[in-house]
């Protein structure tokens, strides 16, 4: 059966795109602020000539409770002209009587912020509800307007979807990568009126929940939530990635994610529907993932177990020359690219040489995540000068070891480039151009030659031997006294 209601919203909409929006305008009213406890207070917000796409939650007003939406719409002709008009209003029932005292507050409605100063509602003693007779001469919608006054039943519609936090590996190694995505899956059958509620700050508080603190995180930073098709057992759903990293285990942990939970607004649907009345009640559903556990394996014994990088790499290398003279400086780049923790990759260990002033390299990374993978470029830049002339192999110089987990096993890039290296050895000149230090700055300006005792040394040996027995003398004075 088709919904006339939702028929008749579908044609508008059709109109409005076929014909063109002209003085487009958007605003948000407020219902009268003088009402009984038994009435409801009401704010609406109006699209004109415009499609209503999007908004943000009508905001909670305390002291009042939301008892749904509802909606309407109206197009005109005139002299050739198309306007139309889109509202969705509000229901606020009071739960006391009294004075509120309501803050300012702001709605975004299709991507803009429209804002509505603060206000006083004053809620007074119950009124009583005059009925309409059922006068054979009234309007013919009299008894459509009677039957919106009944009450209406409102029936909860069962969701065909659910939540999952899933990861592309369930172990690894300590070091390597592993995708996490939780994502909230609707099924193409789905009945269930639903949209997502506050999600920023639920997100923030789930994030907090699962994220493994022995872990390194690389955020794919899901700014905007689409659906994409996917087919789960045969079935086809839409997913809605809410969050999706990669984590690296920093050490041998296992890591567990505990279920957490999302809440969605969801509509209960009018049992008895009518054109007029309101068909439909903003309810809440939360939606639970299941816990999951992935285990972390050591890595295999290695001297440099602890500092490796784990992952798939290879090797672009770079150099200005390959034939130089000595003391002429060269520039050469070790290119690491691959997937894995580009991030926390350290810089290959140069060993000491006399062949070459090495000096420390600048470090440059390029990260990339797309698709469920961390991948990227770590360039280590290094300036060098030869010292020595010979043919030099930089691979006996430039290493990188690292982990590939798809192979388990260690494996090393190593750089292909040969050297060679012609003119005079600067052994000599390095010699020479080092400081001996300022003990040996002066030593041209001064005499060897001794220096004996002369008489004013002799006076001061016999002034001090002459204080010093003055002092014993004083002492024994003293003490025979």
């Amino acid at each position: 059966m088709i919904n006339t209601r939702v028929f008749g919203l579908g044609c508008f909409f059709v109109l409005v795109l076929l014909s063109g929006a002209y003085g487009q305008d958007k605003k948000i009213e407020i219902g009268s602020t003088d009402i009984a406890v038994n009435q409801y207070f009401k704010v609406t917000l109006t699209v004109e000539n415009e499609r209503l796409k999007n908004y943000s939650p009508f905001p909670d007003i305390e002291g009042f409770v939301k008892r749904g939406t509802s909606s309407s719409s109206s197009t005109s002709f005139i002299n050739g002209r198309m306007t139309s008009s889109q509202s969705i209003t509000q229901n606020y029932q009071p739960t006391r009587e009294g004075s509120f005292n309501i803050p300012g507050f702001s709605m975004e409605v299709n991507g803009e912020q429209i804002s509505v100063s603060g206000f006083t509602i004053k809620v007074g003693p119950a009124q009583q509800q005059q009925r309409r007779s059922n006068d054979p001469f009234g309007s013919p919608f009299d008894m459509f307007r009677d039957r919106e006054e009944q009450p209406t039943e409102f029936i909860d519609v069962e969701a065909d979807a659910f939540l999952a936090l899933t990861t592309d590996k369930s172990d690894v190694f300590v070091g390597e990568g592993f995708t996490t995505t939780l994502a909230f899956y609707v099924a193409e059958t789905n009945r269930a009126d639903m949209r997502f509620y506050d999600l920023g700050k639920q997100i923030t508080d789930i994030v907090k929940e699962i994220k493994p603190s022995s872990c390194w995180e690389e955020n794919f930073n899901i700014d905007n939530i689409n659906g994409q098709p996917v087919t789960i057992n045969n079935r086809a759903y839409t997913q809605y990635k809410i969050y999706q990293a990669t984590f690296y285990p920093l050490n041998v942990e296992d890591i567990s994610f505990p279920s957490v939970g999302l809440k969605l607004i969801k509509y209960k649907v009018a049992k008895n529907p009518s054109f007029f009345g309101r068909n439909r009640m903003e309810d809440y559903e939360t939606f639970y993932s299941k816990p999951k556990k992935v285990e972390v394996r050591e890595l295999p014994p290695h001297p440099l177990k602890e500092r490796v990088a784990v992952g798939d790499y290879r090797l672009a290398e770079k150099i200005n020359s390959l034939e130089l003279q000595t003391g002429e400086s060269f520039n050469y780049t070790f290119n690491v690219i691959g997937e894995g923790n580009i991030s926390a990759m350290e810089e290959p260990v140069v060993p000491t040489t006399d062949a070459f002033d090495f000096y420390a390299p600048n470090v440059k990374q390029d990260i990339t995540r797309s698709s469920g993978r961390v991948t990227g470029t770590k360039s280590f830049n290094y300036y060098g000068i030869p010292n020595e002339p010979g043919t030099y192999e930089l691979g006996d110089y430039f290493q990188w070891v690292f982990f590939n987990p798809d192979d388990e096993k260690y494996d090393t890039l190593r750089s292909n480039q040969t050297l060679v290296v012609t003119g005079e050895s600067r052994k000599n000149q390095y010699i020479l151009s080092n400081d001996m230090g300022s003990f040996y700055d002066g030593i041209e300006f001064k005499d060897n030659k001794l220096v004996g005792m002369n008489e004013s040394s002799w006076m001061r040996i016999f002034t001090n031997i002459f204080i010093v027995m003055m002092l014993g003398l004083t002492a024994y004075m003293v003490f025979k006294k």
